[in-house]
């Protein structure tokens, strides 16, 4: 019987740990869901790590400045797809194994970019707010049909954006910072500066790295067409949000979708709430029935496996 300890700090897989609870008492695996509002800092994990062989991790800071303390861990299971939180050469220093779970909800991310597509098109969210309002606003929309959707960022999830894309009648260009995403763009391909000047619609599906932080910016933002609109269900520091507001600000990009951004939750004096064509979501792209309980069990599996119970 095992007698391990592990830290559950995704929200979305403690929505669902009662599925899998039961397994955790089988192997003898202790856990702790503790209060987490999107992660977990490192002010939060410093005191505590120290206790955890293994972890499931949200977008937890698990710097090297946390894995220090981190005596026992053996494994952080990533629940999702970005491990930029995790300083993997420090875990590597430590003997501690990072996984992840790829691929696991691309559809899921895919179908809320969509939305973000047709609502920024649209405008639906301003007609909703003033329809509940009393009032009876409408707006003279953008067809999606005919347009250029650019899609940054072509593993699981952009590739299914781009097939909703598809089925909007809209044209496609890609661009990605990995050669063999950009094989599979096939003849959408586009280098980068290409991408931002051609695109319409311009949805980021790239992960955080060196090479793609601040990749849109004021510089990049300025090869955009004039009223062009951007939607990120990636990450947010993919995004220069003071160069977005710039332009926000001029028209030159006429609306945004983010459903992440770089401190969350947004801060309630951020100077994007002051767009009320933009829409925001709660870094909660992937959250569905039927994702989070794929990506659960995967990252469960990954968990057992790096604590050598299985």
């Amino acid at each position: 019987m095992s007698s391990k300890h592990v830290l559950i700090s995704c929200r979305q897989m403690q929505n669902v740990f009662d599925v899998f609870k039961a397994r955790f008492e089988e192997l003898g695996v202790t856990y702790d869901l503790p209060d987490v509002v999107q992660q977990l800092s490192e002010e939060e994990l410093i005191p505590i790590i120290g206790r955890y062989d293994g972890i499931v991790a949200g977008d937890d800071e698990l710097t090297a400045r946390v894995l220090e303390h981190a005596t026992r861990l053996k494994i952080i299971s990533k629940w999702g797809v970005g491990i930029d939180g995790i300083d993997r050469t420090a875990a590597a220093d430590r003997n501690i194994q990072v996984t992840n779970t790829p691929g696991a909800f691309g559809e899921d991310v895919a179908d809320v970019a969509a939305g973000y597509l047709v609502m920024l098109a649209r405008q639906l969210h301003r007609i909703h707010n003033s329809v509940s309002e009393g009032e009876w606003f409408k707006h003279e929309g953008v067809a999606l049909r005919g347009k250029t959707l650019g899609i940054a960022g072509y593993g699981s999830i952009g590739t299914a954006v781009a097939q909703r894309g598809r089925g909007f009648g809209m044209y496609r260009v890609a661009h990605d910072v990995d050669v063999r995403a950009v094989e599979r763009a096939r003849r959408d391909g586009v280098d980068r500066d290409e991408l931002f000047r051609a695109s319409d619609f311009l949805v980021l599906c790239l992960p955080a790295s060196p090479d793609t932080r601040r990749i849109v910016n004021r510089e990049t933002l300025a090869l955009m067409k004039p009223g062009s609109f951007l939607v990120n269900v990636a990450r947010g520091g993919l995004v220069d949000e003071e160069s977005l507001v710039e332009a926000l600000l001029t028209g030159h990009i006429a609306a945004a979708a983010l459903d992440v951004f770089d401190v969350e939750p947004l801060a309630i004096d951020h100077p994007l709430r002051a767009f009320p064509q933009c829409v925001f979501g709660s870094h909660n792209g992937s959250n569905t029935t039927d994702g989070v309980l794929r990506t659960s069990e995967r990252a469960v599996d990954n968990l057992f496996r790096g604590l050598g119970v299985v």
